[in-house]
């Protein structure tokens, strides 16, 4: 998940169980307050209509049956009057009570007001009472109204937590997109800083490229050496090369002698092919190859079958090409051409006598693939992990092999973002399995 993206939800969550908190104590407040304010109007009431009686009023309310009810037509209020036994002594009484009433067949819970007055010697009771339903409709519709602002406002956070975070963290994304994502090269790295207010971004932009700067610095030296190393090497064995070719045209040389100058000269070999292939890997990882070349890989798997058709003459191989899609990408045709050659060649060394050797194409995962199996000896599982790292030889009865076909073949795949994959079992051969990019796959048109 997404450092923005994280923000806002953490932003969100909090301000949600803020609200939500915060509306839970307006619930629990509101009955409070309301019975409250009620207890108030009852009281007012009652001083109201204690202020207002007379004689004649009270004996007209009583009408001599000693109780009077009234109330309104919702049910909503009602009032009780009657005279009660006078004890001079007794203090007047006041006090609420909540209780559930039953008018004409209708129950409800009222709030109600009990309250003595003396009025002309006579002591009476009134008791005012009031629904509760009011209550209930009031916290309902705050409920309500709690419900529709947190979820607006959960919403409202989101979106703006969203808006701010996305323009807060812009530098963040702009710094890991340009300096990181598409740097290939440290040579062409931009040092011009992001703009930013932010004090942490400014610090990782500048920590960036203070490191850019030393990997260029490490990156220029190994170039320098990889030159060096190119032409003080391989100077004196080409000049050792030739100082023994020109002794072998000794007449005076012993038989014995040229068997050891032979010798002499497959190691030179030896040498500057290894040499050549170090410098090759180093190269390509270096990125000091460009690929301006548009590669069409059915033609390029056809070149490298008319260049190994001898091999295969000899060891009487089977070699077959089934390409249903025509697959063009952009990249390095000579390096590429390097790596079909390497596959190939070994599917040739390590095959067994009347082998074949099968080239074809799948679609895996969306991206197209070619797969190069042959029936050869094969590899073990553990041997397999380990076939790109240079210097791996499994194959040891092959005296030509110097365990760099696979590295070189995995450098030129990692330069045009190529990914291999190795299937390989003992006594059930090997198959390599090239996987490109997604590209436009052409039909193939026949001729």
């Amino acid at each position: 998940m997404k450092l923005q993206l994280k923000l806002a939800l953490y932003n969100t969550l909090t301000k949600a169980a803020i609200i939500t908190l915060m509306g839970i104590l307006i619930l629990v407040s509101i009955n409070r307050i309301s019975v409250n304010h009620m207890h108030q109007r009852l009281i007012q009431k009652k001083n109201k209509l204690v202020t207002h009686l007379s004689g004649a009023a009270i004996n007209d309310l009583l009408t001599q049956q000693k109780t009077f009810t009234d109330y309104n037509l919702l049910k909503e209020e009602y009032i009780i009057l009657k005279e009660v036994k006078n004890n001079h002594q007794e203090k007047l009484k006041q006090h609420f009570s909540q209780e559930t009433r039953e008018i004409e067949g209708n129950q409800e819970e009222y709030q109600i007001l009990t309250a003595e007055f003396e009025y002309q010697g006579k002591r009476y009771l009134l008791e005012l009472g009031e629904t509760m339903s009011t209550v209930g409709q009031l916290e309902h519709t705050i409920s309500v109204f709690t419900f529709v602002i947190l979820l607006a406002a959960v919403v409202l956070t989101l979106v703006t937590d969203l808006a701010f975070s996305k323009f807060l963290l812009a530098p963040f994304y702009q710094i890991i997109d340009q300096k990181l994502n598409k740097v290939n090269d440290p040579i062409s790295f931009n040092y011009e800083p992001v703009k930013t207010t932010t004090e942490d971004f400014r610090i990782l932009d500048q920590s960036i490229s203070t490191l850019m700067n030393k990997i260029t610095d490490l990156f220029l030296s190994e170039k320098e050496f990889i030159a060096n190393v190119s032409h003080e090497l391989l100077t004196p064995i080409s000049i050792l090369n030739t100082r023994l070719e020109n002794l072998l045209n000794d007449e005076k040389l012993s038989i014995e002698g040229e068997n050891k100058i032979f010798a002499c000269l497959k190691t030179l070999n030896r040498l500057k092919s290894i040499i050549n292939s170090l410098l090759l890997i180093s190269k390509v990882e270096n990125n000091q190859y460009k690929k301006p070349d548009t590669i069409v890989l059915k033609e390029m798997i056809h070149e490298v079958y008319e260049e190994l058709e001898h091999r295969l003459e000899m060891m009487n191989l089977s070699f077959t090409i089934n390409l249903t899609e025509s697959y063009v990408f952009k990249g390095n045709r000579s390096l590429f051409h390097t790596l079909l050659m390497n596959i190939v060649n070994n599917a040739i060394k390590y095959n067994i006598p009347s082998g074949s050797v099968q080239i074809y194409d799948t679609i895996i995962n969306d991206s197209y693939a070619v797969v190069i199996a042959d029936t050869g000896q094969g590899m073990e599982i553990n041997q397999v992990s380990h076939a790109f790292q240079r210097f791996e030889k499994f194959q040891s009865e092959k005296e030509d092999s110097y365990g760099l076909g696979l590295s070189i073949v995995k450098s030129i795949a990692a330069f045009h973002q190529i990914d291999l994959d190795i299937d390989s079992g003992i006594g059930k051969g090997t198959r390599v399995t090239i996987i490109f990019p997604k590209k436009i796959i052409q039909p193939i048109q026949s001729s």
